[in-house]
């Protein structure tokens, strides 16, 4: 499964993400942020696409689903919000939804990488 996740401003909430690659099982990560996010690194690899977070709602949905476009394998993917605020996470389930793929939630708590 690949792991499609948003990297915000706010480099707190990149541990995160962090921690969801280190000790996830996954086909593919890609990362998806402004640029503040390139300056994400991590010891696995990920692909990152550069979006501009301050587009209205709608924008940044087409945005982002242009950019997902043929880069997901599956019928679904594992999902991190954790980073990025309500407008951010919207724009990005909707875009996720409308590719079509399926969403699983994924976050990294004490007892490992869970669903929700």
């Amino acid at each position: 499964m690949e792991l499609v996740a948003l990297l915000s401003s706010g480099k707190g909430t990149w541990a995160q993400i962090s921690g969801l690659m280190t000790h996830g099982e996954w086909d593919k990560v890609i990362l998806l942020g402004g640029d503040f996010a390139k300056q994400f690194s991590h010891q696995k690899e990920f692909e990152f696409i550069k979006i501009d977070l301050d587009k209205k709602l709608k924008d940044l949905r087409d945005e982002l689903s242009k950019n997902l476009k043929g880069k997901l394998r599956g019928t679904e993917v594992a999902l991190s919000i954790a980073s990025g605020d309500g407008k951010e996470h919207m724009a990005l389930i909707s875009a996720l939804i409308n590719l079509p793929v399926g969403i699983r939630f994924a976050a990294l708590t004490r007892d490992g990488v869970i669903d929700l």
